[in-house]
């Protein structure tokens, strides 16, 4: 059935007044805390174009509003010559026997290629209060499975199981004599979180020809059945939707998203990064708009939904 979303209009952009949030506010997530506040992780970027993850508070009101947003980042760059010394991107929060797990992606800069992102971890054992990174290292890295690059996790915990949905490149090419990336949505398990095992199994593939990036994908499971958001492009990112029984074998839907561009505004060319969660019966997204978020990112609520559990 398809989706239909009301869209709640822009919560946040960049603030010139914060060194680290000069320009974007890309790839919300949502925790709860209280009431009708929620936690929204974000990243911005500093005058060099580095991206770092702060956090603010959302107050799911009518109308909705920010209440707050950091004075710092919360996790910010790695050392030099590390997987994230030029970016730390948001993507997914777990909390698991009282601590919170932040997977993000990290981000260098390179040479025949332009950069290479890697997925991190970073966890929080003060109710977020503060993070700090498991390692230098990435989570999960190049392999023989995912030999170009890893990002966007999204991890849900089922049975004892980790389960990660995640982008992973299949290919750079040269278009135009610049360097192309083509990544898509694969899967991987792991026991404890933090070791993960890549099984090469797609799940969110590419539709034609001119599609070369999908990227955020954001799962949730609604009974038996799990439905995963994310967005996809060929000249420019819009939202998509897919639906699958075992989170293994997926099968794209995208025109049941029910969301597009708005005729005019902040989210008039490019819809970006959704992030779906739900509180006290209704179903909402953040998501991004024009030029990756730099136009800040928005909020949208599911019509004619009723859910049976609250946050």
């Amino acid at each position: 059935m398809p989706q239909s979303w009301a869209k709640q209009g822009l919560l946040l952009s960049a603030s010139a007044d914060r060194p680290w949030m000069m320009t974007h506010a890309a790839l919300p997530l949502a925790h709860w805390l209280r009431d009708d506040v929620f936690r929204v992780y974000f990243c911005s970027r500093d005058a060099s174009g580095r991206a770092q993850i702060g956090q603010g508070e959302l107050e799911l009101g009518d109308p909705p509003k920010i209440l707050s947003v950091s004075e710092q980042p919360c996790i910010g760059l790695g050392r030099l010559g590390a997987f994230d010394d030029s970016g730390a991107t948001s993507s997914w929060l777990v909390v698991h026997e009282g601590r919170q797990y932040q997977y993000y992606t990290g981000w260098s800069l390179g040479v025949t290629v332009p950069f290479y992102f890697y997925i991190g971890l970073a966890v929080s054992d003060d109710n977020g209060a503060s993070f700090h990174k498991v390692s230098e290292a990435p989570i999960l890295e190049r392999s023989s499975v995912d030999p170009f690059l890893t990002a966007s996790p999204c991890v849900l915990i089922e049975d004892g199981a980790w389960r990660m949905w995640y982008v992973s490149a299949v290919r750079w090419e040269l278009r135009d004599g610049q360097p192309m990336h083509y990544y898509h949505v694969r899967y991987a398990e792991s026991a404890d979180g933090i070791h993960w095992r890549p099984t090469g199994v797609v799940c969110i593939d590419f539709q034609s020809e001119d599609e070369y990036a999908i990227a955020r994908p954001c799962v949730l499971k609604d009974g038996d059945l799990y439905k995963m958001w994310y967005c996809c492009r060929g000249k420019a990112y819009r939202i998509g939707y897919a639906e699958s029984a075992d989170g293994l074998r997926w099968q794209r839907r995208d025109a049941e998203a029910g969301i597009d561009v708005s005729e005019t505004g902040w989210d008039s060319e490019m819809l970006a990064y959704p992030f779906v969660f739900d509180h006290k019966g209704r179903r909402f997204m953040l998501y991004n708009g024009n030029r990756y978020g730099q136009t800040g990112f928005g909020l949208a609520c599911l019509q004619d939904r009723s859910l049976s559990s609250g946050s």
